[in-house]
């Protein structure tokens, strides 16, 4: 289901018609032109869409069945000016808030476009600024491998990259591989999921260790209990 677009890039306001319960938020990041649109709307409605106006940011939610759970998963689109350089400083606000809200993330860019592969180390290294737990799951993904005769870059190059980076790496083809897209987003979901529930054991096992008693309040007790006994006798 695709929503209405926002009034403004990145209005991260909750999804009205998400139903309470378990939420996945994950954020689709790379250059202009690599197929992030595509890939999104090929993995809600399993129909691929090659021509797409220049988006400012839309927001998607679907509901999908995790491990016998049904989770309403939200995908932030971003505008393919997204880059981390000086001449997109007016982006670098919208990035944060996106960055900030999402839980999990795919990088992508085109096999066919060398500079959409130099795009995603930054954008990268701008998450883990953003979001120092290198537990947030990130996947790299190369799109438009059916285009092999227009090949820039190559698979070896994205996985050295993935390698460096710590990160999972995938080459797709949006266009005729619709599972290769789903199965993507499908991972990327259950990586948050698996955070969110360790998160959630986290805070519930803090929560039931007794607090430890000050050493100088027991101190103060037993010599309390000293001096009583003193005066029975």
């Amino acid at each position: 289901m695709r929503l209405p677009a926002m009034s403004q890039p990145f209005l991260l306001a909750p999804i009205a018609e998400c139903p309470p319960g378990p939420q996945v938020r994950l954020a689709v990041l790379g250059a202009r032109g690599v197929g992030k649109s595509a890939m999104i709307v090929r993995f809600l409605t399993k129909r691929f869409i090659g021509d797409y106006e220049p988006n400012t940011g839309n927001l998607y939610s679907r509901l999908v069945h995790l491990e016998g759970d049904r989770v309403a998963v939200q995908i932030q689109d971003t505008p393919g000016c997204i880059q981390v350089q000086e001449d997109c400083v007016q982006e670098l606000d919208s990035l944060s808030r996106c960055v900030k809200w999402a839980e999990g993330f795919l990088l992508v860019y085109s096999i066919t476009d060398y500079s959409s592969y130099h795009s995603v180390q930054p954008l990268y290294q701008h998450i883990r600024k953003v979001h120092p737990d290198t537990r947030i799951p990130i996947i790299i993904v190369g799109n438009k491998a059916d285009l092999l005769h227009a090949r820039q870059v190559q698979a070896k190059e994205g996985l050295q990259l993935a390698n460096e980076l710590g990160s999972l790496f995938l080459e797709i083809s949006t266009s005729d591989d619709s599972q290769g897209v789903c199965d993507v987003f499908q991972y990327l979901c259950k990586e948050v999921s698996k955070l969110q529930h360790s998160g959630s054991a986290d805070r519930r096992r803090s929560s039931i260790i007794p607090r430890p008693k000050s050493p100088n309040m027991q101190d103060l007790k037993r010599r309390f209990k000293q001096a009583l006994s003193s005066k029975v006798k």
